[in-house]
């Protein structure tokens, strides 16, 4: 089935907005983001102890964050900044989770200060850990499975990835975390990125699962919870199929069934950390076409470049694009869609039949909701664009002013 992609505005709204606001700038769907939080929470509500710890990465606002911790949600944090951010929305204590790798000693502190729970990234960390900070009641360990598991293009594999501890080392790990005063334990793991496919999620579920049970069974320590990771895609072309949020909580809730109820290790907290997930279909980079150049291929330029929305020159990421006005009209038009970047690979869309496109159009860039101003950055002196949250009244307001050229040059230090 094709899934028609719309943007909440007309062209005369967009018009009015861009008055005020000029383009490019990102706009999130507040209503949108939470009826997709309660779908999540609703889905997922048979777990005990069931808690989604919103990926911090992929839209780092305070404001999207507070909106998120009203419905319940937790926070996963992997820097100091993203500790402050969630702290800034009010998210503290155990509904944070600290995922993060080659830590500094002060994020670790500081982590622990705000009462966030620690998910070690290596085994080298307990003793870094204990030395440059402590060993807390309540710890977590994460898992990388190595050649059991396939990953996916965006995180790759996971014996090539940076990321975990093999399950030898959990083995030894748990038990030395325990001689050291921890009292009570989690486990977690994260081995895709935008996957699609129900089958891949629940056979993770199956795996962390069947660990649990493992490390109980060798080391006699038993798990508080398994946190199951993010990685959850969403259908960034037409003809992608979505997540069903209640079939995949219904599966894993036949492993969880299959695997924790009979062997005595339930009740067994679960929990996530979905970014994509939820805020992703919910965001839009709003962008007007500049240009037009025509040499061996058609070439639309935009106000808008790859510092603003880097995934589809990073990963080859398609995302779809829209113009807005003539969302009927039809795609007569084959263009690369491109920024302003001196980098060949600035480019949102190549090849892309799209209908004609005019100077002072506006040209929407859909499922840019997670992982798209955050991944933004300066090079060639680019400014990063503002964020604007649409409310379910109608209202909008700006959430993040878009960066000045007084920001790019403030961390300069002048000669004396």
């Amino acid at each position: 089935m094709i899934e028609k992609k719309t943007f909440p505005l007309s062209k005369a709204a967009l018009d009015d907005l861009a008055k005020k606001y000029p383009t490019p700038f990102y706009l999130y769907d507040e209503k949108g983001i939470r009826e997709n939080a309660r779908a999540i929470g609703g889905a997922f509500g048979a777990f005990p102890a069931f808690k989604e710890h919103f990926a911090v990465k992929a839209l780092p606002n305070p404001v999207i964050l507070k909106l998120l911790a009203a419905e319940g949600f937790g926070a996963d944090c992997s820097s100091y900044a993203e500790l402050l951010l969630a702290g800034m929305a009010g998210i503290t204590g155990g509904d944070i989770m600290f995922t993060s790798n080659n830590t500094p000693a002060g994020e670790y502190r500081t982590a622990l200060d705000m009462g966030a729970v620690i998910n070690l990234d290596d085994f080298t960390h307990i003793e870094y850990l204990e030395k440059h900070a402590r060993i807390p009641e309540l710890i977590s360990c994460r898992y990388n499975p190595g050649p059991l598991k396939a990953g996916n293009a965006i995180i790759g594999k996971p014996e090539e990835a940076k990321y975990g501890f093999t399950r030898e080392q959990l083995m030894a790990a748990y038990p030395l975390l325990q001689k050291k005063g921890a009292k009570r334990f989690g486990l977690h793991t994260m081995v895709a990125s935008n996957e699609l496919s129900l089958e891949y999620h629940i056979e993770t579920a199956r795996i962390i699962f069947s660990l649990a049970l493992e490390i109980f069974n060798t080391t006699g320590i038993k798990m508080e919870f398994v946190n199951l990771g993010g990685g959850v895609g969403i259908p960034y072309k037409p003809e992608d199929r979505a997540i069903d949020f209640r079939e995949l909580a219904k599966g894993i809730e036949t492993q969880y069934r299959n695997i924790i109820v009979p062997s005595g290790l339930a009740p067994l907290g679960v929990r996530i950390e979905w970014g994509r997930a939820v805020t992703g279909p919910y965001g839009w980079l709003v962008t007007r076409a500049l240009h037009h150049k025509h040499i061996y291929r058609e070439y639309v330029g935009l106000d808008s470049c790859m510092a603003d929305l880097m995934r589809p020159a990073l990963y080859g990421a398609y995302h779809h694009i829209s113009v807005a006005g003539k969302e009927e009209d039809a795609a007569a038009e084959v263009y690369d869609v491109v920024g302003s970047l001196c980098e060949n690979n600035d480019k949102f869309a190549i090849q892309r039949k799209l209908p004609k496109i005019e100077a002072g159009d506006f040209v929407i860039i859909h499922d840019a909701g997670a992982h798209g101003r955050a991944m933004g950055f300066n090079y060639n002196g680019k400014l990063r664009c503002g964020e604007l949250l649409l409310h379910a009244d109608g209202s909008i307001t700006r959430i993040r002013r878009p960066e000045t050229i007084d920001d790019y040059f403030a961390t300069l230090v002048k000669e004396e």
